[in-house]
């Protein structure tokens, strides 16, 4: 008989630009990108929200597997885009994987 396994824990992290965003974005990027490609172990998803235009940032959303609350607020706080004060809300939420279609988002 198999070991019973932890299940899976997905925070989902939004993220609401605020004023500095813009100003921000462009210096911090670099940092930020390689930030996220150091936990690449822990995120599943991450990606700049936009307006309804497709042209202007207006936040971001971040989907991180770990075992709390704490890791994923500790993730997000440890993002250069974060510790330069660039979103005024941030939520953590905890979600269960449902469906799971990465071919769908091909070319978006």
């Amino acid at each position: 008989m198999c070991a019973k396994e932890e299940p899976i824990m997905l925070w989902a992290i939004s993220r609401v630009a605020g004023p500095k965003f813009a100003e921000l974005r462009e210096k911090l990027l670099e940092p930020h990108l390689d930030y996220l490609r150091s936990h690449k172990k822990i995120l599943v998803l991450s990606g700049g929200t936009t307006a309804d235009d497709g042209k202007e940032f207006v936040g971001s959303l971040l989907i991180v597997n770990v075992g709390s609350r704490a890791e994923a607020q500790a993730f997000a706080d440890g993002d250069p885009f974060q510790k330069a004060g660039m979103f005024t809300n941030v939520t953590i939420t905890r979600m269960r994987k449902g469906q799971w279609n990465p071919e769908a988002a091909e070319g978006a």
